[in-house]
């Protein structure tokens, strides 16, 4: 297998790193998980589809993160990310775009909280999905096929594959390029952020992204809410955009996991929306076994000619070892709209149904470092 420019001047980096880490007050850590499986869809396009997956329960990421002491209660912090297929190691979304998912760098200063520069994920992602917040059982159980899509590809995003994957923009697919962002320390329980991604334009009012966030984690209870809005060029010549805004609950009873999410996504252009309402829970049956479930409704306003649609999703997981686990993830989804064929069923992740119906199964096994 060749390695390209980027992997050899990686590894080069990260030789380097860790070999001088020791001599100075610092960290470097290497991370990165592997997703891959086997997939049935019961409809796309009118067919059944059977096929090898990978990047389904999570995405295959790998990545570097460190950490220097510059004294006085102060950090330097960097991290880089890239997403990356399995079955055939290409990056993702595309060739040349190694650390797509994350690459900032930043001043942290203890008690009060970072600063950082670069391409990073939005608040909707910081305060509503990734942990400790954990409200959207995407992260907990129901990975990609979970993530809302629909029948809603009218919403419009641009830069979006489908128009509408991801469309409230909580699950990491969407990141800010030039943004600086504060994620403050945590103030008995409260945590708050804001972001800024500048513009490439001359205009400080356009092509821009604007992001607020703040979660309150208090033992096994948890709240929070997220704001974010991209201006996007293809969008009224960047003055119009994506505004998402969201609100989520956790509540941890013994057991038993139970969380609730709220999202609201707008195209402050055409004035298409889309509101989705999701509820669930996760049962640990032992340290090694844990089952979730979960249902969602969405629906879009009239300039989606009232597209809805409702979804149950379910994973069994099992723990071979602290690192590795293998899955049992099934979907399905119901639609429904004004326009007969314009509302058929699209689970995100795979081809759109010719129907208002769609199944999925995935049998699978991740690990990660």
């Amino acid at each position: 297998m060749s390695i390209s420019k980027t992997q050899s001047a990686l590894i080069s980096v990260l030789a380097f790193m860790l070999t001088t880490a020791a001599h100075a007050q610092s960290s470097v850590t290497l991370f990165g998980m592997l997703d891959v499986g086997l997939g049935f869809v019961s409809n796309v396009q009118g067919g059944r589809e059977l096929a090898a997956n990978d990047s389904v329960f999570t995405p295959s990421l790998i990545g570097l993160r460190g950490a220097e002491d510059l004294g006085s209660g102060y950090k330097a912090v960097f991290e880089v990310e890239s997403q990356f297929a399995v079955e055939n190691g290409t990056a993702i979304p595309g060739p040349g775009m190694d650390f797509s998912r994350e690459a900032s760098v930043g001043i942290e200063k203890a008690n009060v909280g970072t600063v950082s520069f670069g391409q990073q994920y939005n608040l909707m992602y910081d305060f509503l999905f990734a942990p400790p917040a954990q409200f959207d059982a995407t992260f907990q159980y129901g990975g990609l096929y979970n993530m809302r899509q629909g029948p809603f590809a009218a919403l419009g995003i641009p830069q979006n594959p489908t128009g509408a994957m991801d469309l409230d923009q909580t699950a990491g697919t969407t990141q800010v390029s030039n943004s600086v962002k504060f994620s403050s320390a945590s103030f008995d329980g409260l945590t708050f952020g804001a972001l800024y991604g500048f513009s490439d334009s001359d205009s400080f009012s356009s092509n821009d992204t604007v992001g607020f966030g703040a979660d309150y984690l208090r033992g096994s209870f948890g709240v929070g809410a997220a704001y974010n809005e991209t201006r996007y060029a293809a969008l009224n010549d960047g003055k119009s955009g994506i505004r998402n805004f969201g609100a989520g609950v956790h509540q941890r009873i013994g057991a038993l996991y139970l969380s609730g999410l709220y999202t609201n996504t707008e195209n402050t252009l055409s004035g298409a929306t889309v509101q989705a309402f999701q509820a669930g829970g996760m049962y640990s049956f032992s340290p090694s076994m844990r089952l979730g479930a979960n249902y969602q409704y969405w629906r879009g306003n009239a300039a989606l000619e009232h597209n809805h649609a409702q979804q149950l999703t379910s994973a069994l997981q099992y723990s071979l070892s602290q690192r590795t686990l293998v899955y049992l993830e099934v979907a399905y989804q119901w639609t429904g709209g004004d326009v007969a064929g314009d509302d058929n069923a699209w689970i995100d992740g795979v081809g759109q149904s010719d129907s208002t119906r769609q199944a999925i199964a995935q049998l699978g096994i991740q690990t990660s470092f």
